[in-house]
């Protein structure tokens, strides 16, 4: 299924915003109980409430271990009322279960070909058990029955994963430079540039235009991932976390980021519409603060689910969401115990689109 992008036409190549029409939605069963120290048992229900939420709106795709962690999921499913009929499962051993990470990015051609882009993934340039992971990109591919193309650049696989990209469907991209261009910590690429990853992005996903911003959220374990600080939705609308307390370690990066989005243009001259979004109060675990955000969103066909946190700020959050996607159900999702893993609602999802 693997082939090299001469196989295959990256002609007029377009990388679909999230709230286009999907296929499916494709997930990971948990199963690394050390990504949820001491509350692995909880994750399975709140799973079952994601899966049972998206299944009304379209289908899921989860990656399982086994045949027999795929009874066990059925059966909690079941349990939480969750439409069984519109669940697929897919068989890959993996070692995490952050698929908007592991996954590829589905993009497609002038011809209107679905394209599998596999970038390569490397554990954040942070942990050493990604090797499973790096095989998901071909297992998806073969379940939707498109090419895979290896993301290659000069000679190497380029690394990239979903939750430090977001587009709007139009050729413009958010990133941060904490996430794609620290030379310190967490070196994705050693050695690239600015031009570098334009070229990357324009060839393999069609980006034509990125928007850098500066670093990510306080206690983001993957180093500055942008869906966890700023999120289209739609051509022309982000919405930014910000943090209104000045004494918190978050105030001072989110009002740079404010700032570099001042006047920013669409490649069209289209002026941006910055919305504010608010960040629940710190959580902590184990003298850890945890990324908690509410930009953290996944967006599916009918329905927004948003992470939510017993915080004061959850209504404020949902209720701005709820404004920009007149057309969906919002629903909160309790990521409580969910963001012990370091990651929420949209790091643990992956669209596929239609």
């Amino acid at each position: 299924m693997k082939k090299n992008k001469d196989q295959v036409s990256l002609i007029g190549v377009r990388f679909p915003a999230e709230w286009e029409k999907h296929e499916a939605t494709l997930i990971a069963w948990p199963h690394n109980k050390n990504d949820w120290p001491g509350k692995f048992t909880p994750i399975h229900w709140v799973y079952a409430e994601i899966v049972k939420r998206l299944s009304y709106s379209e289908k899921v795709f989860i990656v399982i271990q086994s045949v027999k962690q795929r009874e066990f999921i059925l059966g909690v499913l079941k349990k939480n009322y969750a439409d069984t009929n519109n669940v697929e499962f897919i068989l890959r051993d993996t070692d995490r279960s952050w698929m908007r990470d592991s996954a590829p990015a589905i993009v497609s051609n002038i011809a209107g070909e679905r394209i599998a882009v596999h970038f390569r993934f490397n554990g954040w340039a942070k942990y050493d058990n990604w090797k499973k992971d790096y095989k998901v990109p071909s297992s998806v591919a073969g379940k939707l029955k498109v090419p895979v193309v290896k993301a290659e650049y000069n000679g190497r696989h380029v690394v990239l994963e979903g939750g430090g990209i977001d587009g709007n469907g139009y050729g413009t991209m958010l990133t941060t430079e904490e996430c794609l261009l620290d030379p310190v910590t967490q070196i994705r690429n050693p050695g690239f540039t600015k031009t570098d990853y334009e070229n990357v992005f324009r060839e393999y996903l069609g980006i034509q235009q990125i928007i850098w911003l500066g670093k990510g959220i306080d206690g983001d374990d993957t180093h500055g991932h942008i869906d966890d600080l700023a999120r289209f939705v739609n051509k022309n609308t982000i919405l930014l976390c910000s943090e209104k307390n000045e004494y918190d370690a978050n105030y001072k990066n989110l009002k740079e980021n404010e700032e570099r989005l001042q006047g920013v243009k669409l490649a069209n001259g289209e002026r941006i519409n910055v919305i504010p979004l608010p960040m629940p109060e710190p959580l902590w675990f184990d003298g850890m603060r945890l990324p908690a955000s509410y930009a953290n969103f996944y967006i599916a066909n009918n329905v927004v689910l948003v992470p939510t946190f017993n915080d004061p700020n959850d209504k404020e959050a949902l209720g701005i969401i709820s404004e920009v996607f007149p057309d969906r159900k919002v629903v909160g999702i309790n990521s409580v115990d969910l963001v012990w893993g370091l990651g929420t609602l949209h790091c643990l999802s992956h669209e596929i689109p239609a």
